[in-house]
């Protein structure tokens, strides 16, 4: 069994609490290297049935790039115009993505036709095809953020038109949208709860039966 250190218990904490959703991304490259070997990561998750369902998209393209931007405009529009009063003010000041300074853009997706692991755990709760692609993004967001990386999911888009537009094949259901780079700061309390959107529980919810 695996022994792990005192320092290193509490170093982990520390990488969890500094995790953080990055917006604001200064527009230095990144080395491919580096790249390579957050991504390796997505490999060491694990998968139900290990279907490993992964997909990763990435986007290179000023294209592709632009294609994506656009739908986030457009969604992000439509989401705005969905709150009113107090909401409203606070939501149209936030940056809810980095996607016009992030030098890597990745769009990963799960492959619910995978036939990989025959479909074990999966045919009660297909969603866990899904729920293992998140626990791969996870991996990899630590391991960036291990790196000095930031690493920011953008969720306000039209997964549909995102497909579409950069020809993903049928049967491929978009997770999530990731921009990375470096961040231009680093702070521990997420930005939604410095703009005052919503506050972070200080305590686990549990429920006993």
């Amino acid at each position: 069994m695996a022994q792990f250190s005192d320092q290193f218990r509490q170093e982990l904490d520390q990488l969890m609490r500094w995790r953080r959703d990055v917006r604001h991304f200064r527009t230095d490259s990144v080395e491919s290297a580096l790249i390579d070997r957050c991504l390796a990561t997505f490999n060491l998750a694990p998968s139900v049935g290990l279907s490993e369902p992964w997909r990763v998209v990435r986007l290179r393209s000023a294209a592709a790039r632009a294609a994506a931007l656009s739908n986030f405009e457009s969604a992000n529009q439509d989401a705005l115009n969905g709150y009113s009063g107090e909401k409203s003010e606070i939501y149209a000041g936030l940056k809810l993505s980095g996607m016009r300074d992030a030098p890597e853009q990745f769009a990963v997706f799960c492959d619910e036709q995978t036939e990989k692991g025959a479909g074990l755990g999966a045919a009660t709760m297909p969603e866990m095809r899904r729920y293992s692609v998140v626990a791969a993004i996870t991996q990899f967001w630590l391991a960036a953020r291990a790196e000095g990386l930031g690493v920011g999911w953008v969720s306000i888009l039209d997964p549909e038109q995102l497909a579409r537009d950069i020809d993903i094949p049928e049967g491929w259901a978009l997770v999530s949208y990731l921009c990375v780079g470096w961040p231009k700061d680093d702070m521990e309390t997420p930005e939604l709860e410095r703009a005052g959107w919503e506050d972070r529980r200080g305590h686990l919810p549990i429920v006993d039966r």
